[in-house]
């Protein structure tokens, strides 16, 4: 059954430049319709010298909220009437919506990566060890993520000094710059064994590079059994860093939660939502992806 689109219909959506490839369509699309609203979630190639216009135009024809991805994360900000102190702590907005005829932005990424971690996995973080492999904007998110579930340790590694000192100044104007170590790639052989969770941020292993893994044989042979290995691509699934974990006796995650929660959690935001249909937009990603669990 074919949706009919009216002059009624609400709009949301996501921007970005390329933004084709993007999976969100599929994924809103599928929960309104299974909520039955008459809302149409649709991407928008922006380009970087048009992106203010656009979140005018926006404002104009009633837009009530989108998503931002690459390269809009940061220079949206300005363009903001407001941002959540999350988003301002991490410096990017990939949610945005229409409040009191303001542009309010905010961060679900953060939310989106630690929702298995607060419900399937939930454990007591507070004694446990992140190691996080890479120092990109993903990082900064999963930095975010695992201060706010209180680990004891959390630990950035990465393998070029210069970005790291980077990474570590963009937090300076934080009070969170003293909860995370950053270290270089050559120390990840003492860090592995201490591992509770290993995140990948890093594009290493993503299609069509897919015999690739940020780490060799060797090092995650030291990954203690139980640990949790969460990998942020989520093509291919599983990645070969996921299929050696697992290898290992550890438990893996892969990225598609984390993208189908961040997006739970921008819908809520959009739709004045407590409950979404989430095996729903979890199903719509697969068969989309042409996965079966």
């Amino acid at each position: 059954m074919t949706k009919k689109i009216t002059g009624k219909t609400k709009l949301l959506g996501v921007i970005g430049h390329p933004v084709e490839h993007s999976l969100s369509p599929v994924m809103h699309n599928a929960a309104i319709a299974q909520l039955g609203l008459d809302y149409i979630y649709l991407p928008f190639p922006i380009e970087p010298q048009n992106l203010e216009v656009a979140i005018a135009g926006f404002a104009a024809v009633g837009v009530v909220g989108f998503n931002v991805t690459i390269p809009h994360k940061q220079a949206i900000i300005p363009l903001l009437s407001e941002i959540t102190p999350l988003a301002q702590t991490i410096g990017a907005v990939n949610t945005v919506s229409r409040q009191n005829n303001k542009w309010v932005g905010t961060n679900t990424d953060i939310e989106g990566f630690i929702a298995p971690l607060q419900t399937t996995y939930k454990q007591d973080w507070s004694q446990k060890v992140a190691v996080i492999l890479g120092n990109g904007g993903a990082a900064i998110a999963v930095v975010a993520g695992c201060i706010q579930l209180g680990f004891a340790q959390i630990h950035v590694v990465g393998r070029n000094m210069q970005r790291l000192q980077e990474f570590r100044n963009s937090w300076s104007n934080s009070t969170l710059a003293e909860k995370f170590q950053v270290h270089q790639w050559e120390e990840l052989p003492k860090l592995i064994p201490q591992a509770n969770l290993l995140v990948n941020t890093t594009p290493i292993g993503m299609y069509p590079k897919v015999d690739e893994s940020p780490l060799s044989v060797e090092e995650i042979a030291n990954l203690p059994t139980g640990a949790i290995a969460y990998d942020l691509i989520y093509i291919p699934k599983p990645t070969q860093f996921l299929q050696q974990a697992e290898k290992q006796g550890a438990i893996a995650i892969d990225g598609l939660e984390m993208l189908v929660q961040q997006g739970v959690a921008a819908l809520k935001i959009w739709l004045h939502l407590e409950t979404l249909p989430v095996e729903v937009m979890r199903q719509a990603l697969q068969n989309h992806l042409g996965l079966e669990e």
